[in-house]
């Protein structure tokens, strides 16, 4: 029983896609009060599965699962019965093989005029990269992810988690919420069509825009910020330090400069003197916090205000007091697992969603 206090409580959502975006899209909407049934090929699933348990759960856990030969005629009707009470269908096919398998949108609205149909692709449903396959890495660097410059001694890396996707996933959820609601509204539904890499887009482009003024000397970018970085401390740590305001400077001059007269350097004053120094300031940081362990910098420098973090590893993470404050980690004994609440408190409450993780086609018939 879904909770009533949600505006997505009795909003019922049939999820065709597979792996992250869609998945995490309806799970967020899971989270806040929808139904989703995952529809599945049958035999192996959603190939989330065959990542690990943990992985597919993660962004499956509390939705309802049907396996369906979408191919088969028998396939086909069931799906459309879905629908028929349905407020959302989301596939992440690439484009056309909706139209192929028969249940495009046009389809769809025959059998229910309000659905709304979410089409979640890595180019979007035209363009001349509409049918080029990709993943993650392949979106962020055709969006520009790396076109930014942002460090004195720049490099490209591959980011940590998969950027792209979650991008697309939070687009995707927002647009489908505005849309459910518009069609129980006046009864149309809509189709959306969802761009991974427009997604990317539209956090890369303003900032790539002001990087073309730069391209020649990427270092002289208003993006390249000395003090604002991350440092390695002596015992193979770091720390991130998050100067933007000067007042931050001026504070860590006051905690530092009897030590490190340097810092005191009027060169280095204002922002714009630090801009005009990039390389003696970063280098000037990278010196000094090589000088010393991370737990002798956070216990030097946390009796001022500065924006000054370690970089957690996997275990501090999860023990970290603030984390387990905010309970943004739900933790499950009997199995080991967890799972990610959602990360905006409502103050009326958010009740936890369901905790089953669905076998292939349990919710069949």
């Amino acid at each position: 029983m879904k909770p009533d206090w949600s505006c997505l409580n009795g909003v019922k959502i049939v999820d065709l896609s597979q792996l992250l975006p869609g998945p995490h899209a309806t799970s967020m909407l899971m989270q806040l009060g929808a139904d989703v049934v995952k529809v599945e090929p049958p035999g192996r699933g959603d190939p989330a599965r065959q990542l690990g348990g943990s992985v597919f759960a993660q962004l499956n856990r509390g939705k309802r699962s049907v396996a369906l030969d979408l191919k088969s005629a028998a396939g086909k009707a069931t799906f459309l019965d879905l629908i028929r009470d349905a407020d959302a269908a989301v596939e992440g096919f690439r484009p056309g093989v909706m139209q192929r398998l028969g249940l495009d949108y046009a389809a769809l609205a025959e059998v229910n005029p309000r659905i709304v149909m979410c089409s979640i692709s890595g180019f979007g449903q035209t363009g001349p990269y509409s049918a080029l396959p990709g993943h993650d890495l392949n979106y962020l660097a055709l969006g520009g992810f790396w076109s930014i410059p942002v460090q004195v001694n720049d490099r490209v890396a591959r980011p940590r988690v998969r950027l792209a996707d979650y991008a697309a996933s939070s687009h995707a959820a927002l647009a489908l919420a505005v849309a459910v609601l518009s069609a129980r509204q006046n009864g149309r539904g809509q189709h959306l069509d969802v761009s991974i890499h427009d997604c990317v887009m539209a956090w890369t482009a303003p900032a790539a825009w002001t990087s073309r003024d730069y391209a020649e000397e990427p270092l002289a970018s208003p993006t390249v910020m000395p003090e604002n970085d991350i440092f390695e401390t002596r015992d193979g740590r770091h720390l991130a330090l998050g100067i933007l305001e000067n007042k931050f400077w001026l504070t860590l001059r006051e905690a530092l400069g009897a030590d490190y007269p340097a810092l005191m350097d009027d060169r280095f004053a204002s922002r714009l003197g630090r801009q005009q120094f990039k390389r003696e300031v970063n280098a000037l940081l990278v010196h000094l916090f090589s000088a010393r362990t991370l737990a002798e910098w956070l216990e030097t420098l946390s009796a001022f205000d500065l924006p000054v973090s370690p970089l957690l590893d996997v275990h501090e993470l999860f023990l970290d007091p603030h984390v387990r404050e905010r309970g943004m980690v739900r933790e499950f004994a009997h199995d080991g697992s967890m799972a990610a609440r959602f990360p905006v408190k409502f103050s009326a409450g958010l009740p936890d969603a369901g905790d089953t993780v669905p076998l292939l086609g349990q919710h069949d018939g």
